[in-house]
């Protein structure tokens, strides 16, 4: 009689004794997930941090991302700034909204390295903060909200400080004018019509002409004035049109200021005012040049025509001008040139020997 072969029951689930480790290890709740699904997820979620942060990483450089910067890391002096100052009841009011709403805009910089950034907009809010620092002590007071820019160029930049500003406040003529003169003096723009074109793009072609108007003011009256950014449009127009029709004119101007020495903007327009409305007074018969009879004036040196710098041979960074002089020599010149640059150029070359 032939022996019975005993049966074996195979276990639950039906699975062989030599099944796979990774398939047993599926087997029943409460167990260690399978190496291939613990691999597959933390590979979904290494994925989706490099994901996170490269987002992050694109919204800080591209200005989608409010950042929190210390006081002392802002450079202010990274551009000519276009105001030439806040008023102490406009600051105050500032000071009182910064201290009890905390600051609801933040400011425009670009990212010098080294941890510094220069100032593109936002100066009074900067300013308002350090006040409010040096009279309290605060800790909320000594960082400040930042978006960070990046301009291509210097004039850029410079677009960038004026079109913040004529949108929140609005800068006077005067002040309009001013910095399209400082930016033809740094290099930034060859002519003063292409920074008039440049950083006025968006004003009409009428108001574009009052700025250049008012770029006369600037370079005969610049530092005689004391309240030049109260000088309103329609007197500053007159001005001007009296400081380039009327030979002698910016003298006679200058001398009644020194003299006058008003102390509030009323003043000093009353007095330009005053002087605009004068009569011009009879020319002093001028010396008969030899051989002719016929009188000639004498040109105002007033109002003779300032140099212009050469444009820039190339711009390195944003603030920062590359040209060569002499034979041999190369300059390094703009807005970014200070104390700190010099410090770190000297500290390189040193580095180079």
């Amino acid at each position: 009689m032939a022996k019975r072969k005993r049966l074996t029951v195979p276990p639950l689930g039906g699975f062989a004794p030599t099944a796979a480790p990774e398939t047993k290890a599926m087997i029943g709740p409460g167990l260690a997930p399978a190496p291939i699904s613990r691999v597959t997820g933390e590979a979904a979620a290494t994925a989706a941090l490099r994901e996170v942060a490269e987002e992050l990483t694109s919204a800080r450089s591209e200005g989608r991302l409010v950042l929190r910067l210390e006081l002392d890391r802002i450079e202010e002096g990274w551009l000519v700034r276009d105001r030439l100052g806040i008023e102490t009841e406009e600051l105050a009011s500032l000071m009182t909204s910064l201290a009890t709403h905390g600051q609801r805009s933040p400011i425009e910089v670009a990212d010098m390295g080294e941890g510094r950034f220069g100032l593109i907009s936002g100066w009074r809010r900067v300013t308002a903060l350090r006040r409010l620092l040096a009279e309290t002590g605060e800790a909320r007071f000594a960082t400040v909200l930042a978006i960070l820019r990046r301009p291509d160029t210097a004039a850029a930049a410079y677009v960038a400080m004026v079109e913040e500003n004529e949108i929140r406040l609005g800068l006077s003529y005067f002040e309009r004018a001013r910095i399209a003169a400082k930016a033809v003096d740094a290099g930034v723009f060859a002519t003063e019509k292409l920074a008039l074109q440049q950083l006025y793009a968006s004003a009409s072609r009428a108001k574009r002409s009052k700025i250049g108007s008012f770029l006369g003011i600037y370079h005969v009256l610049d530092g005689a004035l004391r309240f030049p950014s109260a000088l309103p449009e329609r007197l500053g127009l007159a001005l001007a049109r009296r400081l380039e029709e009327e030979e002698g004119f910016a003298a006679r101007l200058v001398a009644a200021l020194a003299a006058g020495a008003p102390d509030t903007a009323e003043a000093e327009l009353q007095l330009i005012a005053d002087q605009v409305a004068a009569s011009e007074p009879e020319p002093p018969p001028a010396a008969p040049e030899a051989g002719q009879g016929a009188d000639r004036p004498v040109p105002d040196a007033a109002r003779a025509p300032r140099p212009r710098p050469a444009a820039p041979a190339s711009e390195v960074r944003p603030g920062l001008f590359l040209k060569g002089a002499a034979r041999g020599e190369l300059v390094l010149y703009g807005p970014a040139v200070d104390e700190a640059f010099r410090e770190r150029l000297r500290d390189w070359l040193a580095a180079q020997a």
